[in-house]
């Protein structure tokens, strides 16, 4: 029989030179070297007072190893950060073996929104000077994560208005109970759950209505209308995702085509994309050459959004709802379509549709003649009517085909009060009429070379996102409030364009 080494695994005590844990080539050695040679970090010193009182502080570019390291290996906790000081030797070697106390963890990421903010810059222009930026493409796009704050604790001031109100007519309803059953004998346990009970009741009452106090006014969106405020926390919002509805903030990012660095980060605390696609293209426009445009999915495309873009001489490629209805590459789409999460899929079952579309008639462009699906010709009935600045042709079906038709109950959907099927078909832009920004956007993204460069953007794009929320598991965010959200958001994305640094060979020969 063969005979083994024993492996201990015990604890020992061991000589370790810390320097040499963070081997050449690897994420944590070229984060050291990079905050240690290349980063300017004066603008961490500036909460600082105690240049000749009080106690020595944490480096700041120490807690940034520590931070970045662990965000890269999906550790966001402060506490889990604490711990991993103490126990990996990774750790140890990027603190100097100091041992940072969870709460001065979380105070550094959230208290540093500006030199957060001027740090992402400064490696941004490290990319640039190592050629990873090529200025031709930029894909923007947005990922919803999770945050602090509980979604049952969403509503506008009505809603909360009515909670207290019933929260506080429940005690009055039990006090008078309690004021009935004076001087009969009850259970102690009995009484003193009723009295902790109302005395729960009387604290989620007044927490309200402090709330509401404080909170004189509901949360607006453009144009005025009332957004669902948190009492958590209320920058963060209520978001429908793929996996149901999350109480947090939208993640959105600007990447560069040519190796997928993320030169803008920001985080908002809204569902809505739309009002997002100008700020983060403001941000990005000192970026641009005379070759450079902007691509982004359906979820930006707005009339508005694409004046604005035009205003801004930027030039854009971004989809519409129903750009790859229109693509014949995508006919077979829904068969390649996986199954909803039966847990999470709150769509129900389709509705069958009720009547025949019009894609069900046979529409000959140049006879300008139309058959019905039981093969029956059509009368055309107009072919200079003008629907929505576009040239329309319309069609009705003889009254002797349509009545004893076997297909009419599946074409008409009042069959027992309409007599005939009508069908119309779009025949481009009326003569003589400047077609809409979105017209002009549509004609691009259905061309050829639209459809080439846009099967760019989602190569660029959505890789990112699968390395921060998959690869690296940061996939919430641990704060509360607009600009701290933002600010980790902005280190969940430092994480990945280092990443792309070490790569491309940075500090490997250090």
């Amino acid at each position: 029989m063969p005979r083994y080494k024993h492996i201990d695994t015990n604890p020992k005590f061991l000589p370790v030179d810390l320097a040499r844990q963070l081997l050449p080539g690897t994420f944590e050695h070229a984060l050291s070297h990079l905050i240690d040679h290349e980063l300017d970090l004066s603008a961490f010193d500036a909460v600082y007072r105690n240049d000749t009182s009080g106690a020595p502080a944490y480096p700041p570019s120490m807690l940034l190893k520590v931070v970045l390291f662990a965000y890269s290996r999906g550790i966001v906790s402060s506490r889990e950060i604490e711990r991993a000081c103490r126990e990996h030797v990774t750790f140890m070697a990027l603190s100097g073996d100091n041992r940072p106390h969870f709460t001065t963890i979380a105070a550094f990421v959230a208290g540093r929104a500006e030199a957060i903010a001027k740090l992402f810059t400064q490696v941004l222009y490290l990319c640039d000077r190592q050629g990873l930026i090529g200025r031709e493409m930029f894909a923007i796009d947005g990922v919803k994560l999770p945050s602090n704050a509980s979604k049952h604790r969403s509503g506008t001031r009505a809603d909360f208005e009515r909670q207290a109100a019933k929260l506080e007519a429940a005690v009055q309803t039990m006090l008078g109970r309690h004021r009935d059953e004076d001087g009969k004998s009850v259970e102690p346990d009995l009484a003193a759950k009723e009295n902790a009970r109302i005395e729960k009741l009387q604290r989620q009452a007044a927490e309200l209505r402090s709330w509401l106090e404080s909170n004189p006014d509901d949360r607006k969106g453009p144009g005025g209308k009332v957004r669902k405020s948190n009492r958590t926390d209320n920058e963060s919002a209520k978001m429908a995702t793929s996996a149901g509805v999350i109480q947090g903030y939208a993640g959105i990012a600007a990447v560069d085509a040519k190796a997928q660095i993320i030169v803008e980060a920001q985080a908002h605390g809204t569902g809505s994309e739309q009002e997002l696609l100008v700020p983060v293209v403001t941000a990005i426009k000192p970026l641009f050459t005379d070759e450079s445009i902007v691509t982004a999915d359906a979820g930006y495309c707005s009339e508005a959004n694409l004046k604005a873009l035009a205003d801004m001489d930027v030039d854009a490629l971004i989809a519409d709802n129903g750009m790859r209805k229109r693509d014949e590459r995508f006919a077979t789409q829904v068969a390649h379509k996986a199954k909803p999460d039966a847990l999470s899929d709150k769509s129900g079952a389709a509705k069958p549709t009720s009547t025949f579309p019009y894609t069900a008639f046979t529409f000959d462009p140049d006879k300008l003649t139309c058959h019905c699906p039981a093969g029956k010709k059509m009368w055309r009935t107009g072919r200079n009517t003008v629907m929505s600045g576009k040239r329309v042709i319309r069609f009705r079906g003889a009254e002797l085909n349509c009545v004893g038709c076997p297909l009419r109950a599946k074409c008409i959907r009042k069959p027992e009060t309409t007599k005939v099927r009508q069908v119309a078909f779009f025949l481009g832009t009326a003569h003589g009429r400047i077609s809409s920004h979105g017209e002009r956007m549509r004609e691009r993204t259905d061309s050829p070379e639209g459809r080439a460069l846009y099967g760019r953007r989602f190569a660029t794009v959505e890789p990112v996102f699968g390395n921060i929320r998959y690869n690296k598991k940061l996939d919430r965010f641990t704060l509360r409030g607009q600009s701290k959200v933002d600010s980790q958001w902005k280190l969940f994305c430092l994480v990945h364009n280092i990443e792309k640094m070490v790569h491309h060979g940075y500090a490997k020969a250090a």
